[in-house]
């Protein structure tokens, strides 16, 4: 009889027990999906990421106004330029793109190298959207997953696109950068920003803070996350500035038309010398260019030899200046924040070619001979681990993550790179002096 009338008042607190389990369950849920929880139980502010993008990941606009250097080229009018562009220009074709973002050379020795490129007379070029991710659509993916963990597009991520035929130090990249990541720093309560590069991307956040003091590091920046970054350059550059390369695909040119606008405005760029194997770093390790007319052979060491061979005089001049620009092996250059890697590889990817001779245009055919190593589909292995230099880096914490299999092109979209990157932004940052 006591069990009798005991169980009312028993089954009444167990259910009562269950519900407020089910509601603290709910609640947890709630916060745990709404924003990180810091060890106290208090939400905890998200890290904000200032994005730099792939090399023509930006979205460029240029205008054209009574332009005179490409006389079959309309006089006037805007097309955009960037990798993926659904839409390109029919009213500029694209070799009349390439001519008119050729850029101008003056190769007078007395001037500082940063001041001899222009853009050509009556033509103007500007980022659509800076700052803002419409700026760089093909990193969509990588939006969503850090929207799904409660981030805000245009707030607490922002992009910090340029202009791909430049190098960091032209352009006013690191003023108009600097300004970016401050301003997201005090949008989103004085929380320090995390840098996340992609491709070539991590060659303008090295150059960034290498150009900027200790105290501003400390006080504006969470970390660095480089995928695949390109530090020392990699081997396919050279034999681009031979063969060309249309950005909206990239794909070869298939006309000696196109590649020969193509390339003029590959060696026209800074960005392609900055972007080339470094022989401080490949030595002589890859072939690079074969001129199947001589039979000469060329290594990233020989690219002077490549360059006076191919009668090329001024593309000596900015090699000589631009190859291996941004450092980043010496302690001195060492980024001096928190980085976390990632990089792909196991798959042939092309580091050199066989052309035909040493002329402006080379037509790519399915006959082409290309020289190939192990790496990510865009960068050999030597590029993709030259970073394990920052292992050197006191205190500071540094990881390298191999992603085998997973391309270039897919890394940013890969849901174990995407997983390990919430989770750093998640973390505290080191506390180094």
């Amino acid at each position: 009889m006591r069990w009798g009338r005991s169980a009312p008042r028993a089954g009444r607190a167990r259910r009562f027990a269950l519900t407020a389990l089910i509601l603290g369950l709910a609640v947890m849920t709630a916060l745990l999906t709404s924003a990180p929880v810091a060890a106290s139980g208090r939400p905890q502010p998200l890290t904000p990421v200032v994005l730099f993008p792939a090399f023509h990941f930006t979205k460029l606009e240029v205008t054209v106004r009574n332009q005179t250097v490409a006389p079959g080229c309309p006089r006037s009018g805007t097309f955009e330029d960037y990798y993926e562009n659904p839409h390109p220009s029919t009213a500029f074709s694209q070799v009349c793109r390439d001519e008119l973002m050729t850029l101008r050379y003056d190769p007078d020795p007395r001037l500082p190298m940063p001041e001899r490129f222009s853009n050509q007379r009556g033509v103007s070029v500007g980022i659509i959207d800076y700052g803002r991710t419409a700026s760089a659509p093909f990193y969509g993916q990588l939006y969503q997953a850090l929207g799904a963990d409660g981030y805000s597009a245009d707030k607490d991520i922002r992009v910090a696109g340029y202009d791909a035929r430049l190098t960091p130090d032209l352009g006013g990249f690191l003023a108009r950068t600097v300004a970016l990541i401050e301003r997201t720093y005090r949008a989103n309560g004085n929380r320090p920003v995390e840098l996340v590069g992609h491709s070539n991307g991590p060659l303008y956040a090295q150059y960034l803070l290498t150009h900027t003091s200790r105290s501003w590091r400390q006080k504006y920046i969470h970390g660095f996350t480089p995928i695949a970054g390109n530090f020392p350059g990699q081997g396919s550059v050279y034999s681009i500035m031979f063969t060309g390369l249309n950005i909206e695909d990239f794909s070869y040119p298939s006309t000696h038309a196109n590649a020969v606008s193509s390339a003029r405005m590959f060696l026209s760029s800074p960005a392609s010398y900055m972007s080339s194997a470094d022989p401080s770093v490949f030595g002589n390790r890859e072939v690079v260019v074969k001129d199947a007319a001589t039979g000469v052979k060329y290594t990233p060491v020989d690219y002077r030899r490549l360059f006076r061979d191919a009668h090329l005089r001024d593309a000596l001049q900015i090699a000589n200046y631009y190859i291996g620009f941004v450092k980043f092996r010496d302690p001195a250059d060492f980024p001096d924040v928190d980085v976390t890697a990632e990089r792909g590889s196991g798959i042939p990817t092309v580091v050199g070619a066989v052309l035909p001779t040493l002329a402006v245009g080379q037509v790519v055919t399915p006959k082409t001979v290309f020289y190939m190593r192990d790496g990510d589909v865009n960068q050999e292995d030597i590029t993709n681990t030259a970073i394990e230099a920052w292992r050197a880096m006191p205190c500071y914490h540094f990881s390298l993550t191999d992603n085998p299999g997973v391309n270039h092109f897919a890394l940013p979209s890969n849901a174990g790179v995407l997983a390990r990157l919430i989770a750093d932004l998640g973390r505290p940052r080191s506390r180094c002096r």
